[in-house]
């Protein structure tokens, strides 16, 4: 079997569940068992791209650090660029940023506004979606900068923390490659 040709039950087998981390009762899905693993994470790669390339994607946008792995494969096999939406202080131009939210503060993404141009179509590739704080705020860095955001693809939904529900209401297509319920 090729690798594009696991299915989406042996690419959810592929991800280690780690219980009780980083709290009691969290159950930690850690995608690092995909990511070693060749053929799942080049199947991942060739669904996401897939539902990317559906989309019309002209750029794909990834954010650190896992949004990165998957995002730039996604962008190559697709042949378009990828833009990275960053932790503060990482890039050594001037950039444009955005505030947002945690449960416990808040945090800030940045990026370089001259990487897209104006009405470019670009779909965000994450590895989760959990409350989707850090998505909701990626797509209106994106926005900020002049681009369209009508899609956003993950590995992983937890459809029980809300976030794809979230970005529904932003207006904003969501597909995940699987889910965990109850977490």
């Amino acid at each position: 079997m090729t690798p594009q040709h696991l299915s989406a039950a042996e690419l959810k087998a592929l991800v280690r569940t780690v219980p009780d981390f980083p709290h009691p009762g969290i159950m930690f899905r850690d995608i690092t068992t995909l990511i070693g693993h060749h053929q799942g994470m080049a199947a991942s790669v060739h669904h996401l791209a897939a539902l990317a390339e559906s989309a019309g994607a002209r750029k794909i946008a990834g954010m650190e650090a896992r949004g990165f792995i998957f995002g730039a494969a996604v962008a190559v096999q697709l042949g378009v660029g990828f833009v990275p939406v960053r932790k503060p202080g990482k890039l050594p131009i001037a950039t444009i940023g955005i505030d947002y939210a945690l449960e416990y503060g808040s945090d800030r993404l940045e990026m370089d506004p001259t990487a897209i141009e104006p009405g470019q179509k670009i779909v965000i590739v994450d590895d989760l979606i959990a409350t989707g704080g850090t998505a909701l705020a990626s797509a209106e860095l994106l926005r900020k900068a002049g681009a369209v955001i009508e899609h956003a693809l993950f590995v992983i939904d937890l459809p029980d923390l809300g976030g794809a529900a979230r970005l529904r209401e932003a207006g904003i297509t969501v597909s995940a490659l699987m889910e965990f319920e109850g977490d």
